[in-house]
């Protein structure tokens, strides 16, 4: 039967069938971690990121305190720029930056023969070395991004690794994983710029709301 609800209730009621098919395991999850879940499940509609989404213990304390400073958020799709709340980031006086559409990045990477995803991580890395890193679409600039935190050019306030797709997505997130900074991975092949955009606004209600 169709549920006839007013706007501000239909996603309340849609956390409380998730938390209700979550059943026992979501007791198995850190409460701080729990609205991450929810929320990735909310925008996927897939439970199996109960078993896919890796979070480091300090990557939900990191995150907010990133954003409670006003640190900029950096992502590497304008949909998953477009995804994160600008109510919630104007109220935290941060910035969400996509440089791959701009021209000097495209003609960069043309010169170089690299993907614009390898030049706009190195621009971010050397202009905001400890920002919010999301990552949805480009395991290319998740593999950019973990080279450039090996060689210490940069130390994200935390990096959300959930690219989608077939060619080197597993072996990226396999190597932001094993990195040393706070971390949130959709471990496997699924993910997508609008997780990265449900992670970032998961910490940020916990913030704002």
């Amino acid at each position: 039967m169709i549920q006839f609800l007013p706007p501000d209730a239909i996603e309340r009621r849609s956390f409380e069938i998730i938390l209700e098919e979550m059943g026992d395991r979501a007791k198995l999850i850190p409460a701080d971690q729990l609205p991450l879940f929810q929320r990735v499940i909310h925008t996927s509609a897939d439970f199996d990121y109960l078993d896919n989404l890796f979070v480091s213990p300090d990557a939900v304390s990191s995150g907010r305190r990133a954003l409670s400073s006003g640190a900029t958020v950096v992502t590497d799709t304008n949909m998953a720029k477009s995804g994160i709340s600008s109510h919630a980031m104007n109220l935290l006086g941060c910035k969400v930056v996509c440089r791959m559409a701009d021209p000097d990045v495209a003609r960069e990477a043309k010169e170089r023969g690299v993907t614009r995803a390898v030049v706009s991580m190195e621009r971010a890395a050397r202009e905001t070395p400890e920002a919010i890193f999301a990552i949805g679409n480009a395991p290319t600039a998740l593999v950019e991004l973990c080279r450039l935190v090996q060689a210490g050019q940069v130390r994200p306030a935390l990096l959300i690794g959930v690219p989608v797709g077939f060619v080197n997505v597993v072996e990226s997130k396999e190597m932001a994983k094993a990195l040393d900074v706070p971390r949130i991975i959709a471990m496997g092949r699924k993910g997508g710029s609008n997780v990265a955009a449900a992670i970032v606004n998961a910490l940020a209600y916990g913030l704002t709301r």
